[in-house]
């Protein structure tokens, strides 16, 4: 339940990753079991994502104890319960070299998102943004809802 906020797809197949440090329980974690979850929260679980990062107390993270849970279907892990997106990721690759931090990568083997939060043909992207704002960070130390969004201008020919 280690909050990340540097985190990206990796590439157009489910592939993802994010940035951690070899120091933090989550490297040895994904070592020792190949796998991850990862839940997206919305903007008023802010708080769950600060108390998340709080340290380990005798190797355990009481604090957790006091979210909301539910498990996962596929792999070993848990999700925070009323997030917006979740994955069950099975360790792909860590890189290292990034100073004192690492890429980890996982594919993405299930998904699941609430209804109200799948973007669909039929649907205006903006509108989706507007009614269900994501969490951003900010760095260094702040938050951010967004809930707005301009559609990019690509070329006309562009494709991935």
């Amino acid at each position: 339940m280690a909050p990340k906020h540097m985190v990206t797809p990796m590439g157009w197949q489910n592939y993802f990753g994010f940035v951690c440090s070899p120091s933090h329980s989550t490297c040895s974690n994904i070592e020792r079991t190949g796998e991850f979850t990862v839940s997206y929260p919305k903007p008023t679980q802010v708080l769950y994502t600060s108390l998340a990062a709080s340290p380990r107390i005798g190797g355990t993270k009481p604090i957790l104890d006091y979210f909301d849970t539910f498990t996962a279907d596929n792999i070993e892990g848990a999700f925070i319960e009323d997030a917006y997106l979740y994955f069950e990721c099975r360790h792909f690759k860590t890189v290292t070299g990034f100073g004192e931090n690492c890429l980890i990568t996982g594919e993405i083997i299930a998904a699941r998102a609430e209804s109200s939060f799948v973007r669909a043909s039929e649907h205006d992207s903006q509108d989706l943004i507007h009614d269900s704002p994501l969490l951003a960070y900010l760095a260094p130390g702040r938050f951010t809802a967004i809930d707005r969004s301009n559609a990019f201008p690509f070329p006309t020919d562009m494709k991935k």
